[in-house]
């Protein structure tokens, strides 16, 4: 066999597990919005609830990690790094779980459609990505899916418009989450380690408006079988989805991990219309429409060979 040969295996291999990963996460990032909405629908204290399943899953990823406790470390580097990054993946969470009341799971995960894009322009900004036209065409056009969408939601009575606009901050967070993992991920880190530290950042994120907002009503979340099996539920949804998340990362950088949002709105909007009995949002064919255009366009220039950008090689792997 050849080393051309063997390379081209190697590379095959990668992109299989690559798509994989992509798949798993982007459909449990869907399932946990489902959970989101059975948990509000018990009434259950929807940031309290984020709060304590974020803080959880990051102890079952400690205790995964555990063999290799050994490398762990919690300097200066690891603390920003596990911070900032765990406040940029609270926010797009906490925006979810406070909205899915007044918009519904399936225009939230609609949302979820539009990181790739938004994380491409920023890494184009941030001159680690040649700008290229169509590439921007498919930008511009996925973009203005999302708006047809907020705009057409809000004036049918499917939900207040600030609730939608704020909605569609949700992808702007997570694509300077995606960009900020790749340019400061610390070296040596085990991955499941850095994963549960981030969580716990997360959780440390919220605690001060869970207790602001939801003062006293941690208990209830344990006060019912029910209350407690949805707070297992989405334990064990968070712990593999956050796992599989940052392998994903390493495996293949932020553009490609933002794909997981195509998946996530094609699988949570199947199941909130389907499986919640939501209506199908106003102009949906429209905006979905916008949105796939926008992606394949974009899509499409991304498999053009180009001149890479001045600072491509901050792209390097973890």
């Amino acid at each position: 066999m050849t080393n051309a040969h063997a390379g081209h295996k190697r590379h095959d291999r990668s992109g299989l597990k690559a798509l994989g990963c992509l798949l798993l996460v982007g459909t449990l990032l869907a399932m946990s919005l489902t959970v989101a909405k059975f948990a509000d629908a018990a009434a259950l204290p929807r940031l309290t609830f984020l709060m304590v399943a974020l803080a959880s899953a990051s102890v079952c990823l400690l205790l995964i990690g555990l063999p290799r406790r050994g490398d762990w470390r919690l300097d200066r580097r690891v603390l920003e790094y596990a911070a900032v990054a765990g406040s940029l993946l609270a926010l797009p969470n906490a925006l979810g779980f406070l909205a899915v009341r007044h918009v519904g799971a399936g225009f939230i995960s609609l949302s979820f459609a539009f990181p790739i894009l938004v994380t491409w322009l920023l890494a184009v900004l941030l001159r680690l990505e040649a700008l290229r036209w169509d590439r921007l065409g498919g930008v511009l056009l996925g973009l203005s899916g999302g708006i047809v969408l907020a705009l057409s939601k809000a004036g049918a009575g499917g939900g207040p418009l600030g609730w939608s606009l704020l909605v569609l901050l949700m992808p702007v967070t997570l694509a300077l989450g995606n960009i900020y993992r790749t340019l400061r991920w610390p070296a040596g880190v085990p991955l499941v380690y850095l994963t549960a530290l981030v969580l716990a950042g997360a959780a440390l994120t919220l605690l001060p408006f869970s207790l602001a907002m939801e003062p006293g009503r941690i208990g209830e979340l344990l006060a019912s079988p029910a209350s407690a099996g949805l707070l297992g539920l989405e334990v064990t949804v968070f712990t593999v989805l956050y796992l599989f998340f940052f392998i994903l990362q390493r495996l293949a950088g932020p553009v490609y991990l933002s794909q997981i949002g195509t998946v996530a709105a094609t699988v949570g909007t199947a199941v909130a219309v389907l499986g919640l009995g939501e209506p199908a949002p106003p102009n949906l064919a429209l905006a979905a429409g916008l949105v796939v255009a926008g992606t394949l366009i974009f899509q499409r220039g991304a498999a053009r060979p180009a001149r890479p950008a001045p600072d491509a090689s901050c792209y390097g792997r973890p």
